[in-house]
């Protein structure tokens, strides 16, 4: 029950935050491996991105990628949310006497990342194909030419085996064990600290969705150099054999784009992905939370 609620939260908070997905990993391909001021900037903020997906493209293409993304909020979400929540309900995020331990809680998250990123990797592969997908007047970097989810695994597998449906996981794993760690450890920290000033009552919605405020900040920060090159490596063509042409991995990824696009290329598109993870975070950990206390009430009164 643990993993099913905790996949609910995920895909309820996807539902709002999917189009804030498709313009982070448009603006994250955007002058890929190029010299800042030598490309066109078909997206120049976050808001102009918006607009001009929706008039090209069209306002459907601003949900581009939703199936996969949900699927893959479920997947992720549900184990990693899952994993730290039985953890957390098992007292291994706890001192002996009942104080959150920061090391422990980091750990847990970290490695609650790691499972929920190696299992559902070949939805990240397929929905960022997806994503990036538009018309050529204003496409960025590599255009997969997918008809949908099922025909997108179907023709990786076919074309590169199951290998090729988990390329670029291990360069994913440490985005999501930095994002996971800062999230849940930030959240559980700033949940405590705010609950025990008292400002509002006990249980309330409230203090999860403040603590799920002050998470954003953090996550974002950490997060947008790995986010940046995961979309990176999960994008890139690749040879027959299903190496990619462009990037070696994560550390050569990072190397080339701070080579190329300078230092604030790791941290390209940050303002769409803090408007993107801050509303998703602040929405999935507020359901997560109180999902899982709906559920703890229901079960104490059968």
């Amino acid at each position: 029950m643990d993993f099913f609620l905790s996949g609910v939260a995920a895909c309820g908070a996807c539902l709002f935050t999917n189009p804030l997905e498709v313009v982070k990993t448009r603006m994250q391909l955007q002058g890929e491996l190029r010299a800042p001021g030598t490309y066109t900037r078909h997206y120049r903020n976050v808001f102009h991105a918006f607009y001009t997906i929706g008039r090209v493209d069209g306002l459907a293409a601003l949900q581009r990628g939703l199936l996969p993304a949900l699927l893959y909020q479920f997947s992720m979400n549900g184990i990693r949310l899952g994993s730290y929540g039985i953890a957390e309900s098992a007292g291994y995020t706890r001192t002996c006497d009942g104080h959150l331990s920061p090391l422990r809680s980091t750990l847990a998250g970290a490695l609650a990342g790691v499972m929920g990123a190696v299992t559902s990797s070949p939805i990240y592969l397929v929905k960022t194909h997806i994503q990036a997908q538009s018309a050529a007047e204003i496409a960025v970097g590599h255009q997969y030419q997918h008809e949908g989810m099922v025909h997108a695994l179907v023709m990786i597998h076919r074309e590169h085996g199951m290998a090729g449906l988990w390329r670029g996981a291990i360069s994913a794993v440490p985005r999501v064990m930095v994002g996971s760690a800062t999230q849940l450890t930030t959240f559980t920290s700033s949940k405590e600290f705010i609950g025990n000033l008292g400002i509002f009552p006990k249980n309330s919605w409230l203090v999860a969705l403040s603590a799920g405020m002050t998470s954003s900040f953090t996550i974002a920060i950490a997060m947008t150099p790995f986010d940046v090159a995961s979309t990176r490596l999960y994008n890139q063509p690749v040879s027959p054999e299903g190496q990619g042409l462009m990037y070696k991995g994560l550390l050569d990824c990072l190397a080339k784009i701070i080579r190329t696009e300078g230092l604030l290329g790791i941290y390209k598109g940050l303002g769409a992905s803090y408007f993107r993870i801050g509303p998703h975070t602040i929405l999935s950990l507020l359901f997560w939370d109180q999902l899982r206390e709906t559920y703890a009430r229901w079960t104490q009164q059968r």
